[in-house]
Formats: structure tokens, sequence, C-alpha cells
């Protein structure tokens, strides 16, 4: 939003007319979000409005864990997950308009820890190990600034022609390999596709979606099944509920994770839920939906 002044300043005006005093905190680089969030609930902000895409929003929110402040999205990046998760869509002029109806509701987020029990980061969507994670590693920022969304496809596709490296997931007691495991608290992935379909915010457990196989060629069975939305009943797919989960590298293989859609480094890690950490601002009509899905 930094690159277009006047809308910027549209969103200014328009939170300014609702009675908002806006005091704007522009960053310099990587991690500057969560020091910036951190200094302002410490300094007695009652709302903090993330402006950018779901990366930006991840940072905002390691800097409010734990506090009573409300978070709110401005969507403006590449991806926009959460916005289109959420229904917010993908105004920051027309999610401004909005605030006012929005409603603040206490989540539960993701929480990765090393394996001696550190914690690294806080992510409110998905991690994601293998796959998709080598995938957000080795992607080119100048790539994804042309391309946009595209250069995670154009990516994805280069993977097609090299084995996938394997790691093992252990929850609850059960052990499985794969070469792709997803720990979602959302239902949509990349802002086009709903893989985890039974993830909600409003839940404090993720919905783990295991992808079987080191052949690539398996995924366009796999993808083709989410487009489908029947890849949960295929072989070598596998849909559970955890809230707590170790993932390892097979093989000794060097696996990637990424936590909403950022490089996190590489496995092993614990990956579990911290309920009660975050006030998210949400539409109504986003929290009727999710609430009858899950009464009826």
């Amino acid at each position: 939003m930094r690159r277009n002044p006047k809308l910027l300043a549209g969103v200014v005006s328009i939170l300014e007319e609702q009675g908002h005093a806006v005091i704007l905190k522009p960053t310099n680089g990587p991690g500057d979000a969560t020091h910036i969030a951190a200094r302002c609930v410490s300094e007695g902000a009652d709302l903090i409005l993330a402006a950018g895409g779901d990366g930006t929003i991840n940072e905002v929110a390691n800097g409010m864990i734990g506090s009573r402040v409300p978070l709110g999205i401005l969507p403006a990046g590449t991806a926009n997950v959460l916005a289109t998760e959420t229904r917010l869509g993908s105004d920051p002029a027309g999610a401004a308009r909005s605030f006012g109806a929005l409603q603040p509701v206490r989540i539960a987020v993701g929480l990765l820890r090393a394996m001696d029990g550190e914690p690294l980061r806080h992510f409110l969507l998905m991690a994601g190990a293998g796959l998709d994670a080598h995938i957000v590693a080795h992607l080119n920022a100048r790539v994804k600034k042309v391309f946009g969304k595209g250069a995670y496809w154009l990516a994805g596709w280069q993977s097609a022609f090299r084995r996938l490296e394997e790691l093992d997931v252990e929850c609850g007691g059960r052990r499985a390999r794969c070469s792709f495991a997803l720990a979602s608290r959302v239902r949509n992935y990349g802002g086009d596709l709903e893989i985890a379909r039974g993830a909600s915010l409003l839940h404090e457990h993720f919905e783990m979606v295991l992808f079987e196989g080191a052949n690539p060629l398996r995924f366009v069975k796999y993808f083709t099944g989410v487009l489908l939305g029947n890849a949960a009943r295929m072989r070598g797919v596998h849909v559970l509920k955890a809230r707590c989960l170790t993932l390892r590298p097979a093989n000794q293989k060097t696996v990637h994770i990424q936590i909403d859609g950022e490089d996190a480094g590489t496995l092993p890690v614990r990956v579990e839920t911290a309920p009660d950490a975050l006030t998210l601002l949400l539409p109504a009509d986003f929290l009727e939906r999710e609430r009858q899905r899950w009464t009826t």
C-alpha cells in the first residue's frame, strides 16, 4: 500500500471519518512489524491495523500475542489468505469501511517450537512442511514481485522434475510419512484452493492434511482431488485433527517448513496450538457461516 500513496490516504480518511485517530507506522524491513506492534501495545494502543499480505499480518500478530488489543486487517499483499478466508475481500478501502461492523473474537493461533521447547514463532493460518515449504524457501523474490501468486505455481511446476523430500509426522501416538504436511487453521490455501476443508479459525485444533509419496507426479492427482473437493477420500491422503505434532525429516534429508506463506527454516520442529492468544476483528457473516458449519 505504501507504493500507492493515494490509496493509503483514502484509507486513512475513511478511518478518521469513523472517529479513529490514525498513526501510521511504516516498516523498513523484515521483522520490523513485530517490534512496532509490540511497542504500540505497550504504549496503550486500543486498535492495531495491519496493512499488507499474510506475511505482514503474521509479523504484526507476533508482536501482539497475549495482549487484548484487537487486530484488524487491511488486505494489500501478494496473497491475502486471511482476508479471503474471512470474507473481508481484497480492497483495503472496503475493509476500512467495514471496521465499524466487525466483531472482536478471541482466537487460538499456531506456535512453532524448536525440539528443545524454545518458542520460535506464532502463526495465524498454517504451517506447511515438505513440498510447499521447499517452494517458498527457494522462491525468487524478483519473480514473486513480477508474477505475484503466479510465481508460486511456476515454482511448483519446476518441482515436478525432482524427487521430493519426505518427513515423518507424529501426533497422538500415530506416525505417518509424507512429502507434504499441512497443519491448517483455515480452509483456504493460497487464495485459490481449499485443502483443509474442515479447518476453522474458531477451533483450537489444526486440520492436518498429509500427502504421501516422493514421486511429484502423484501431486497431479492430489491437486485434481483438491480442486474437485474429494482429496480426503483419495488413497495416499490422510486428514486428521491435532493440537500438537512433531515433524522430523526422513532419511536425514533437509526438509523445509513455512508458516503463513513465509520461510520458517527446516525440520525438526514441534507445532502446537496456543489457545486464547489473539483478538481478531472478524465480519459477522463469516462468524455466522462458521457457526452454521459446526451446528448443522
